[in-house]
């Protein structure tokens, strides 16, 4: 596996792992592009909080700021990196079924 697609995982995967980012990225796939004071409204998380964690977000590609009205800057989901994770993940499960069938057909010999 490309060095750049278990990088582009790995940070996936950082950003996956804590609550807090996977309901913003939950709240923005719903509600589509919003401000981190819109997220503040809709979640139990302060305005600086999703600040912090959506520039995680943004560092591992999961999000785009653009600038929106009165310098307001808007957070849009890319699905980008969250497609390569899926690759890496199946590659690995790929990995796995043939070290298992492997398995199988070793025991049933």
């Amino acid at each position: 596996m490309p060095p750049d697609i278990e990088a582009i995982a790995e940070q996936v995967f950082i950003a996956l792992a804590d609550p807090s980012r996977r309901g913003i990225l939950a709240a923005l796939a719903s509600g589509g592009p919003a401000t981190a004071t819109d997220l503040a409204d809709r979640l139990p998380i302060t305005r600086q909080a999703i600040a912090k964690h959506l520039a995680l977000l943004a560092e591992a590609g999961l999000v785009t700021a653009e600038p929106g009205e009165r310098r307001r800057v808007r957070y849009r989901l890319r699905s980008a990196p969250m497609q390569v994770a899926q690759q890496f993940l199946a590659a690995l499960a790929r990995d796995w079924d043939r070290q298992l069938d492997a398995l199988k057909d070793h025991l049933s010999d």
